[in-house]
């Protein structure tokens, strides 16, 4: 980068890689770290990192005995919810839960199932932050935090527990180790009507954003719209059907 344009990419081995533009999907709060203090210290590149961040999630994955159970009585999907009044933000209240062999059981092995639980981005960061995710501490609020998952569970299969063959929960750490996302969060937490998701370009030539950090913000469709807006931030004039009715439908 010199001159405030972007010429390409620093790999972690020292090798270069030059390109005419270069579209990056980092969230906000990573991109300063892969940009020059002379650019990640301008305002436009200080207040996307200091977009808030969602909280985090509880995750339960079990592989379970299904013998005797009519896995075709169950469905597929569920949102268990304790107080509507509450709403889905608030911690331990809503949990979503998939459990994919009923559709397909080719997904478990035989008389088995599997199934997935987790909280909607309700879990606090603040919580996890300063564990060690190898120490007993960690390892016991772990099942203390899961514990909320499996009750939502065995309203749907009342002896789970005694059928699990295999269980593994996933935490806020879990979130920022494999997914390296900051605070193990969902993406920027921005409010309609209060603020707004910013754009794919930026005052450095040749630099163009999308991902979760971009408008039209976090979720799968918005984050491939993000890829669209991207793509015709760069002079990309050529697009396939599918990204055309993207643009059509973000536009």
């Amino acid at each position: 980068m010199s001159s405030g344009t972007c010429h390409g990419v620093e790999l972690v081995n020292g090798d270069v890689l030059e390109a005419s533009s270069v579209v990056c999907n980092v969230s906000a709060w990573d991109l300063p770290k892969l940009l020059p203090t002379s650019v990640s210290s301008q305002t436009w590149c200080r207040e996307r990192a200091a977009m808030p961040a969602t909280k985090s999630f509880m995750h339960l994955h079990v592989g379970f005995d299904a013998r005797s159970l009519e896995l075709k009585q169950l469905q597929p999907h569920y949102i268990c919810l304790e107080d509507w009044t509450r709403g889905v933000e608030a911690e331990e209240n809503a949990v979503l839960i998939s459990i994919p062999s009923v559709e397909d059981p080719s997904l478990a092995p035989e008389d088995c199932g599997v199934l997935h639980a987790y909280t909607p981005a309700t879990e606090p960061w603040e919580r996890w932050k300063d564990l060690d995710r190898r120490s007993a501490e960690y390892k016991a609020l772990k099942e203390q935090r899961a514990e909320f998952l499996w009750k939502q569970l065995e309203r749907i299969i009342p002896d789970l527990r005694q059928r699990s063959k295999v269980h593994m929960i996933g935490t806020p750490l879990t979130h920022q180790r494999f997914l390296n996302r900051h605070q193990g969060s969902y993406g920027p937490r921005i409010k309609a009507g209060e603020a707004e998701f910013p754009g794919a370009s930026t005052p450095i030539a040749g630099l163009v954003l999308c991902g979760d950090s971009c408008f039209p913000g976090i979720g799968v469709p918005a984050v491939a719209g993000s890829g669209l807006l991207a793509a015709h931030a760069t002079g990309l004039e050529t697009l396939p059907a599918q990204l055309k009715e993207l643009q059509r439908l973000f536009s």
